[in-house]
């Protein structure tokens, strides 16, 4: 359990606790995130039994849905850990990518050490050769 819980980003945690606490389905939940819903505001929305003119929460997150999206729900439904899960891999593999991408510079025959050895044994690059010189016409 403590190993699972970790594994979920703290932004996160909120929408699972709003699921379980107000039962709500991984869709319900899913359209909420897409309404710009605060999980920590749900309690004052799911009052219907004592505020009998409130829908439920589940209608009601699926009637705003509906307003403001124009369909019933979603075309693929995830729940919040398979959204941790796939952001854990983009991240995992944006960091591999950071990786070869520095070892593959630092397998480069020109690295920086390379270009201080060369300006300081006095030779010129083959791009300063090209350049002219600025004179001023004053």
């Amino acid at each position: 359990m403590a190993k699972n819980r970790a594994s979920i980003p703290n932004a996160l945690r909120p929408w699972i606790e709003a699921r379980r606490r107000f039962h709500l389905s991984h869709a319900h939940i899913q359209m909420a995130r897409a309404l710009g819903m605060n999980p920590k505001k749900f309690g004052k929305l799911a009052n219907h039994l004592q505020q009998p003119w409130k829908a439920p929460l589940p209608e009601f997150i699926t009637r705003l849905y509906v307003k403001r999206f124009g369909r019933l729900m979603q075309d693929e439904v995830r729940s919040i850990e398979e959204i941790a899960a796939l952001q854990r891999a983009k991240k995992r593999a944006k960091k591999q990518a950071r990786k070869d991408r520095k070892a593959a510079a630092a397998g480069s025959p020109q690295t920086d050490a390379d270009r201080r050895d060369e300006r300081s044994a006095g030779v010129v690059p083959e791009a300063a050769l090209k350049l002219k010189p600025h004179v001023p016409t004053h």
